[in-house]
């Protein structure tokens, strides 16, 4: 997907599908809910024009910011 907005649309568009399964609709709820989150923490950043799709891990590291693989660290 080109933007956030896009990828939440997307995924709603697939959860109307009633014949999906369990798991891939389990799935995509899971990553909606996150992909709501992420647009919800960084509402400001959108709002000035930051409308790219995070990937998987700015997902999770957006759920869990003092996980080892989300700090960052100055030289």
């Amino acid at each position: 997907m080109k933007t956030i907005e896009d990828h939440i649309a997307k995924d709603k568009e697939i959860l109307k599908d009633p014949t999906i399964s369990e798991p891939t609709r389990h799935h995509i709820e899971d990553e909606l809910h996150d992909l709501i989150d992420y647009e919800e923490h960084h509402h400001d950043e959108i709002e000035a024009g930051d409308h790219h799709d995070p990937n998987t891990i700015e997902l999770w590291c957006d759920q869990h910011p003092d996980e080892p693989e989300c700090l960052i660290y100055d030289d």
